[in-house]
C-alpha cells in the first residue's frame, strides 16, 4: 500500500492538536486497506503545551511523527521541514487550527489518483474573517496574480496535496527567504484545484499578526517576481517619453513657430519639463541596475535551470 504523509505545522496550538488529530483519523479510516498514512507534526518552537500534546498522541499512535524546532523559525520553515522529512508517495499540508476543511481530503486524493501531481486548495471565503484582513487578502491576491511569473491562482493556500515527484524537486530548492506555496507553484507540474470555504479557528488566536502578514506579503512580492524591481525602469520610461514629447512640443511651438497660439510657456514651466526628463533618465538607469540585481538574485536563489517530470532516454 502507498504511504501518504500528512504535514501539520503547529505553533501554540495546544488545544487544537488533539482536535485535528481526531478529525484526521476519521478521514484516514475511510482509506483503510488502500493507503497507509503518517502524520508529522512540526512544532515551531511553541511556548505552550503543544509539544506535550503531540507526545501524548505519539505514545498511542505509532504513525504519528514529530519534528521539534529548537525555537520559533516560522511557518514557512516548519512546512519546508515537514516536506523535507516526509516519506510518502504524496504529502498533504494542512493547518492545525481546523480552518482547512479536513473532510475535503478525499477529494484531494481522488484528483491525485486521476493523475494530478499537485492538488491546490483555493480559499473562496474565510468565516469569521475581519473586514481589514479580508480586504488585505483580496489586495494581496490581486497583486500576486498580476506580478506572478508562473501562473499563480488567486486564493491559493498551503492546503494542498503534493506528489512525490514534486516533493523531490522542491527539496532541491535552497533559498532561505521562501514562500512555500510560491516555490511549489514555480515548479509547475500538472495541477488540479479544489475550492473551499475556510472554517473559523477551532481554538486560540492566529499566530500571524498584522505586522507578520505584511512582512510575509512583501517577502512574497520580492521572492516570487522581479516586477517590483523593474518598476523604477518602467516609470522612468513613461516619464521620459511624456516629458520628451512635451518638451519637443514646447520647443517647436515656442521657438520655431514663435508661439502662434499664445500659450506663453514660462521659464519655470520649461525648467520643470527639463527636470522631469532628467528624472526619467535617472529612473531608467535605476531600472537597468535593477536588471543586473535581478540576475544576481536568480543566481543567489540557486533554483534549478529546469525541472524534469520524467526521463526516457536510450543508452
Amino acid at each position: 500500500m502507498k504511504l501518504i504523509s500528512i504535514i501539520i505545522p503547529v505553533y501554540n496550538e495546544e488545544k487544537n492538536v488533539p482536535l485535528v488529530y481526531v478529525e484526521l483519523k476519521k478521514i484516514i479510516t475511510k482509506f483503510a486497506g488502500k493507503y497507509v498514512f503518517e502524520m508529522t507534526f512540526v512544532n515551531d518552537g511553541s511556548a505552550d503545551g503543544t509539544l506535550a500534546e503531540v507526545e501524548k498522541i505519539m505514545q498511542l499512535d505509532p504513525s504519528v511523527r514529530l519534528i521539534d524546532f529548537s525555537r520559533n523559525f516560522g511557518k514557512e520553515e516548519a512546512t519546508t521541514a515537514g516536506i523535507h522529512h516526509c516519506k510518502g508517495e504524496a504529502c498533504i499540508v494542512i493547518d492545525a487550527d481546523l480552518q482547512h476543511p479536513i473532510d475535503r481530503i478525499p477529494e484531494f486524493i481522488t484528483k491525485w489518483e486521476a493523475g494530478a501531481e499537485m492538488v491546490i486548495g483555493i480559499r473562496e471565503r474565510n468565516k469569521g474573517e475581519g473586514l481589514i484582513k479580508k480586504w488585505g487578502s483580496a489586495v494581496f491576491n490581486a497583486i500576486m496574480t498580476f506580478i506572478s511569473e508562473h501562473g499563480s491562482v488567486s486564493g491559493s493556500t498551503d492546503f494542498r496535496l503534493i506528489d512525490r515527484i514534486v516533493i523531490d524537486e522542491f527539496n532541491r530548492l535552497t533559498e532561505h527567504e521562501r514562500i512555500t506555496r510560491g516555490l511549489l507553484d514555480w515548479l509547475g507540474f500538472r495541477r488540479e484545484y479544489i475550492h473551499f470555504q475556510a472554517n473559523e479557528r477551532a481554538s486560540g488566536k492566529a499566530s500571524y499578526s498584522t505586522a507578520k502578514l505584511l512582512k510575509l506579503a512583501f517577502s512574497s512580492f520580492i521572492s516570487q517576481s522581479l516586477f517590483p524591481l523593474k518598476i523604477a525602469g518602467y516609470l522612468g520610461i513613461l516619464i521620459t517619453l511624456t516629458s520628451g514629447i512635451l518638451g519637443l512640443f514646447i520647443f517647436i511651438e515656442q521657438y520655431i513657430f514663435k508661439d502662434p497660439y499664445g500659450l506663453n510657456f514660462s521659464g519655470p514651466a520649461i525648467l520643470a519639463v527639463i527636470l522631469l526628463f532628467l528624472v526619467g533618465i535617472i529612473l531608467i538607469c535605476l531600472g537597468l541596475i535593477a536588471l543586473y540585481i535581478g540576475s544576481i538574485h536568480k543566481d543567489v536563489s540557486n533554483r534549478p535551470l529546469y525541472v524534469v517530470r520524467k526521463r526516457n532516454t536510450r543508452n
